[in-house]
């Protein structure tokens, strides 16, 4: 034992601390998914004829964009996976506004820049623009026919640029209390847009959003350095939808709703309520087991124990992990694992000392020769972890997903509070008084 043993104590005591505020900070909470509180589950398809094909590759970037845009409007542990050829199926957990998360999954944000010369046009007009120049039911007016419109086309204006020349698109207030959304452009947009805006001073440019008119507001000098800004009476939420749907582009296809239902959690209150209930008897057989087989050590483990299960919950909610059933097995399994740990330190603690050695040196001995153990176990672990989180990526099992990071997670942390917590403890309790225990071994599970 020695003055690092104490220094270890006072880290360990600080992160103890840090842990505890962030279990009962009101700003970090634990997410549950959509097996423990219900959601919103939704079936798109391609909408396009069935004669016509669609590649898997833009099915698959479609599937991405769509998990993209559902993580940004702040659903917790998306499923997002192709179901056949022409389907995603979305299950979005805790959504309470079906119809904003279907709005913005479903929305292509074809945004434009259009040249309207010294005519505004007034916002939710629907115009042709120089990239749709066929006939479109969204210019029709009301009991006209499409024949109308293919004798009788409607004025074409030209797109100076489209959204794709966005970077990056966030939502911000004006001094009058505005809300606009702001954009910078990508580096080869922004001398063309600059030079557009130099040559048309005084003209107007429309902010065009699926062929809809979104603002068209004057310009009144040259747009320099690619930054810009968006206006046209947003409310909040429309304005953060317009700058996500910018942000993570244009789908390569466009889907429609097949079908979208109210999940409710599927263990229910009544099932949840069980599992904890399991759980906490499991746990406090393993500490009673301890306690009882292994005496001091064991208490000093369930410690240990106490206080890794604190610093898991602690990493779940500032991290912002989604605890689903698959997620809590995940952190159960890592629990167990590291029983494991201190188990097998004193297991060697004791072979040591039935072979006569000193207490204090029994203590380093048991620690050094089962560290090899933990630590080729948990690399183990941790590439199966790897396997299973890589898997989850790239087909859409987020559930996967779930399982592998706590279970990563809890093995990580259970290193440590075997390896160094326990080993902290064990020297300053037990190896400061090797007097008290030299005679009364049966302290030590003897």
């Amino acid at each position: 034992m020695d003055n690092k043993d104490y220094i270890w104590l006072v880290a360990i005591l600080a992160i103890v601390g840090g842990a505890i505020f962030l279990v009962q900070s009101p700003d970090y909470q634990i997410r549950q998914g959509l097996d423990l509180q219900g959601g919103l589950q939704v079936l798109m398809a391609a909408d396009l004829p069935e004669d016509v094909d669609v590649s898997p590759a833009d099915m698959n970037t479609a599937r991405q964009i769509v998990d993209q845009r559902v993580n940004a409007f702040g659903v917790t542990e998306p499923i997002v996976q192709l179901e056949g050829d022409r389907r995603i199926l979305i299950e979005l957990p805790g959504t309470d506004d079906p119809q904003s998360a279907i709005d913005l999954i479903r929305e292509t944000a074809l945004l434009e820049f259009v040249h309207s010369g010294s005519t505004p046009l007034p916002p939710g007009m629907c115009i042709r623009t120089s990239l749709n120049e066929g006939p479109s039911r969204c210019e029709l007016a009301p009991g006209e026919d499409i024949t109308d419109e293919v004798e009788n086309p409607a004025p074409t204006y030209e797109t100076v640029m489209t959204g794709a020349g966005v970077r990056t698109a966030q939502v911000q207030g004006d001094i009058l209390g505005e809300v606009l959304v702001a954009f910078t452009l990508q580096a080869d947009e922004a001398d063309i847009f600059a030079e557009y805006t130099r040559q048309n001073l005084g003209n107007f440019l429309t902010i065009v959003l699926d062929k809809r008119v979104i603002s068209s507001p004057q310009i009144s000098s040259a747009i320099d350095g690619g930054q810009g800004t968006i206006t046209g009476g947003f409310t909040f939420e429309e304005a953060d939808q317009l700058a996500t749907q910018l942000r993570f582009g244009s789908l390569p296809i466009p889907l429609r709703v097949d079908s979208t239902r109210q999940v409710g959690a599927t263990l229910g209150e009544l099932s949840i309520e069980a599992s904890i209930r399991a759980g906490t008897i499991g746990v406090i057989v393993v500490l009673l087991f301890m306690l009882i087989y292994y005496r001091l050590p064991g208490f000093l483990a369930d410690i240990a124990l106490i206080i890794y299960a604190l610093l898991n919950f602690a990493i779940f909610q500032w991290w912002g992990i989604t605890l689903t059933l698959p997620a809590i097995t995940g952190f159960l399994l890592s629990t167990g694992m590291a029983v494991d740990a201190n188990i097998l330190v004193f297991e060697r603690l004791k072979e040591e000392l039935r072979r006569g050695t000193q207490l204090e040196d029994a203590i380093q001995l048991g620690f050094d020769r089962a560290w090899s153990s933990i630590r080729d176990s948990n690399i183990a672990t941790f590439i199966i972890c790897f396997i299973l989180w890589s898997f989850g990526r790239n087909f859409g099992a987020s559930t996967v997903q779930g399982f592998a990071i706590t279970l990563a997670i809890g093995v990580a942390l259970s290193m440590f509070t075997a390896v160094i917590v326990t080993r902290t403890f064990v020297r300053i309790f037990i190896g400061r008084a090797i007097e008290t225990f030299r005679n009364r071994q049966w302290l030590l599970g003897m």
